[in-house]
Order: structure tokens, then sequence, then C-alpha cells
């Protein structure tokens, strides 16, 4: 029975620490809101880095250049792809004045970097503010490029978007995948509404060219291969200068993984990077982790033994509806409503997901950037 007596005092303090994360932390920005601003007619280099995405190219490339926006260009970057990427970027070239072409060459010392790539689009970028997304990713929007530029001013030189992925009826793995992505989604806007923010998503960021440059690019973390966008927003990202974008006509949409193989393989590359993060991040990324698990581990084991149940099921219930008032306040603004009532089932799901690819991790390094 003392051992007993041991887990339940530390479920007791794993409830309180669900709870600062839920009903305070993320409760801060389910409770947020952000002001209209008008739109700024400021030029944009909108940067897009493609190796092997000529199909996603001619799917999305018509949703950038349409944009309202009255002053922009679009920067491709060819990354030594050996497919029709660049044929593909010269035909929208030819009807479009506005897109500019970088076609990266092989290089022994940067091989298979994308941050090499990007370094060489930046600096071929003719204006200072830079939107970022991927190939395979299109706003849903004519006016993405307006939102995400509008949050800049004379103190912000970082904006932090929002993309969800493409939802599939009927599949679990896609299910699962938005909600992973949301959860994410939910972390970084709730630590950057706090002051502390620590990473964003390279389908929807933008920030400056003088700010990248001041932070001498990605050298930090050059060896690196992936990171282009969390881990240089770690590196350069204040409470000072970083704004969010969380307006519905911000969102970029991006095509999801279709076999559960291929994600794995993508979220391991994911959590190795975040182990270059700053301590105060990973320490607070780490401790929401265990207090997940924890919650489930120390939860199931107690109800089923029957020990203090009255007082156990009661803290579940609690733990529960501050978790489901603070996601569904989320999920409204980030227009995601239809993830919520699965949660504890794709919590679960992805706790112990998260724990294998930790394991794999321990073992063996992922595979990066194409």
């Amino acid at each position: 029975m003392f051992l007993f007596e041991i887990l339940f005092y530390t479920f007791i303090v794993i409830i309180f620490v669900q709870v600062i994360f839920y009903g305070f932390i993320f409760g801060k920005f389910a409770t947020l809101k952000q002001k209209k601003v008008s739109h700024s007619n400021q030029p944009v280099s909108v940067i897009i880095c493609a190796k092997n995405e000529a199909d996603n190219l001619k799917t999305n490339l018509p949703f950038i250049v349409s944009q309202s926006h009255p002053s922009f260009e679009v920067v491709l970057i060819n990354d030594n792809s050996s497919d029709h990427t660049l044929k593909v970027m010269e035909a929208f070239k030819k009807d479009y004045e506005h897109i500019k072409i970088v076609n990266i060459q092989p290089n022994e010392k940067f091989w298979g970097n994308k941050k090499y790539a990007l370094t060489l689009g930046i600096k071929a970028a003719k204006h200072n503010t830079l939107l970022f997304t991927d190939a395979d990713c299109k706003p849903l929007s004519k006016h993405w490029i307006n939102e995400m530029s509008a949050r800049f001013n004379s103190e912000k030189a970082l904006v932090i978007g929002y993309s969800p992925y493409h939802k599939i009826k009927g599949s679990l793995l896609n299910l699962l995948i938005r909600f992973e992505t949301f959860m994410t989604a939910v972390q970084y806007f709730s630590y950057a509404s706090i002051g502390l923010p620590y990473m964003a998503v390279g389908r929807n960021l933008a920030y400056t060219k003088d700010l990248f440059f001041e932070a001498n690019g990605f050298m930090s973390h050059m060896n690196v291969k992936s990171g282009d966008d969390d881990l240089f927003v770690n590196q350069i990202a204040t409470s000072e200068n970083t704004n969010l974008c969380i307006s519905k006509h911000s969102f970029t949409e991006s095509i999801p993984k279709k076999t559960f193989k291929s994600w794995f393989l993508q979220k391991r590359r994911h959590i190795s990077t975040a182990n270059h993060y700053k301590l105060k991040h990973k320490i607070l990324l780490s401790l929401f982790y265990i207090s997940q698990f924890l919650f489930w581990v120390l939860a199931v084991t107690l109800l089923a033994n029957l020990y203090q149940w009255k007082i156990v099921l009661g803290l579940v219930v609690l733990r529960f509806i501050i978790q489901y008032t603070t996601l569904y306040s989320v999920s409204t603004k980030l227009k995601e409503k239809s993830l919520v009532m699965y949660t504890p089932f794709l919590e679960l799901f992805l706790i112990i997901i998260q724990f294998f690819i930790f394991i794999k991790n321990l073992t063996s390094k992922p595979n990066h950037w194409k």
C-alpha cells in the first residue's frame, strides 16, 4: 500500500503540472484576442526551396503568384533537383515577371544541406521582408502575404504563422498527423504568447533579411542538416522581436504523408532537431511530455487498483475539463474544431509513438533533407 500512496501523491503533482500547462500556459493563447491591423504595402520576397518538387510546384505556384499583395516577388530555389523542377520554374517565370530563380549547384562542403540553398536564396531576394513556405504548400487565401506582412513593425521582425495539413476523410493516419500538428502549434503559439517563443514551421514563417544576417544566418547550426525553420527561430526569437499571425486568411495548407512509415521518419527528424533547442525550452517541452505520459500511466494504475479511486477519478475529470476547454478555444482560432472530440485517443496514441521515436533516435540517426 505504501507504493500506491507514493503513486497517488505523484499523480496529484502531475495533475498540478498539467493544470499549469493547459490552464495557464496554453490558456494564455486560448484567450488571446489578436488585434486587427491594416495591410501594409511593404514589398515582400516569398521564398520557396524545392528539391524534386516538379508536380507540387505545378499545383501550388498558381496560389502563390496570384496573391493580392501589391508588391512581391517569388524567389524559387532549385536545390540540385534530379527531376523537372527547374523546367517547371522556368515555365512559370515566362508567364510571371515577378519570379526569380536561384539554381543551386552541388557544393562538396554543403552537400545536401537545405540551409545552404536557402542562404543563397535569401541573398538573392531583393526585399527586406522574407516570407517562407514549402513547394508542397499552398495559401488558403489570396491575402496570405497581406496578413503575414501586416504583423511586422518597427519592433517585430519575426512572424510565426500556422500551416495545417490537408484533411483526408476516413484516414486515421491523417487524423493523427493533423492532431500532432495542431498540438505542436498549441505549444509554439502558447510559449510565444507568454514571451518564450521557441520554434515555428517553415511552411508559414516570415522574418526580415536584416534579422537573418544580424544572426549570421544558419551558421551556428549549419552542421545540423534539419532545423532551417525551428532551430533558426529558437536561436533568434525573443519576446520583443516576435509576433503571431493567426488570421484564417494567413494559413497555408500542406499535403500530409500518406504512409505511417514516411510520417514516422519525418517525426524522427523533427524530434532529433529539438535536441539542439535552448535548455529552457527543452526543459519545458520535456516536462509537458513526461507529465502527459505519467498522467495516463498513473491514472490507469490507480483506477485499476481502486486506490483512492473517487479522488483519482475526480482529478482525471478535472484535467480533461481544463484540457477540453483550452483546446476547444484554440481549435476555434485555428479552425480545427473537428479534432478536439478525439483528443483522449489521439493524445494517448501520440504519446506512445513519441516514446518509440525517442527510443529509436537513441540507437540510430534519422535521415534529413531529401
